[in-house]
């Protein structure tokens, strides 16, 4: 069995790719994808997605504002409110993206700041995006005391001294779809130097689906050719890597 870690299912395609979000679920569980972290990123967005995972118990939520949306509506207490919801298992997606605002940088850190304190409060693990912003990210969560909560560096692109660093806080490493792509040299050398036993896989879907998929809308089903990209990369068997990375999945949330 296999989990998608991270997708934004409320962003598919579902007026000309799916037909409704039972056929995205069919699909993944087809290719042996049995559970789901549908991840928020604004407020104003998330009693929607909510509303659409509502009948889907395969299907785990987290609450956050994302660094690029970061001036969007924030209220403390309406955020506090959606993360104490039982099917809400992580707060995030949060983080610094100074690639494409560095000019929000202050409100991004005041947001994650913010984030860091909710999730350590509330015993909820965090799902960081980080581009950019190595240090500030890694002082954030150090200040923050982000190891009292754990959670993931989403998406990772970043070098192994950074995972070593996250990894030392209690953090897992979650792979996407970027790992397939031919330029992500450096990537492939992180993961293979990465134990198993801190790694997580993800689509972040509906963007960066992987070989042979790249260029189309990701999904979760294509969550599978990741951990066989990663398993080739290890030298390991694909059910090794479908296991660790499931255990890892039920472990941090």
């Amino acid at each position: 069995m296999f989990v998608d870690s991270h997708c934004h299912l409320d962003k598919l395609n579902y007026d000309e790719l799916h037909d409704g979000i039972q056929d995205v679920l069919n699909k993944a569980k087809a290719a042996n994808v049995e559970q789901l972290l549908s991840v928020g990123v604004t407020l104003d967005s998330f009693p929607a997605m909510m509303e659409l995972i509502k009948p889907y118990p395969q299907i785990k939520a987290s609450c956050g504002v994302h660094p690029l949306d970061v001036e969007s509506d924030f209220c403390l207490e309406q955020f506090k409110r959606y993360v104490e919801d039982e099917r809400v298992v992580a707060v995030g997606e949060t983080g610094l993206d100074y690639h494409y605002q560095p000019e929000t940088a202050e409100l991004q850190k005041r947001r994650f700041e913010q984030q860091v304190d909710l999730a350590v409060d509330v015993n909820k693990p965090l799902i960081i995006h980080t581009r950019n912003a190595r240090q500030d990210t890694l002082d954030i969560l150090r200040n923050g005391h982000a190891e009292r909560c754990g959670g993931v560096i989403h998406c990772f692109t970043e070098d192994l001294p950074f995972a070593q660093a996250a990894m030392e806080l209690g953090f897992y490493i979650s792979i996407s779809g970027i790992v397939t792509f031919r330029q992500a040299k450096e990537l492939k050398e992180v993961v293979r130097q990465l134990p198993l036993e801190r790694l997580l896989i993800e689509t972040d879907s509906p963007y960066l689906a992987p070989i042979p998929h790249r260029g189309k809308e990701n999904q979760p089903a294509y969550v599978v050719e990741v951990a066989a990209y990663i398993a080739q990369l290890k030298g390991v068997s694909l059910s090794e890597v479908a296991e660790k990375t499931t255990k890892n999945y039920h472990d941090l949330f």
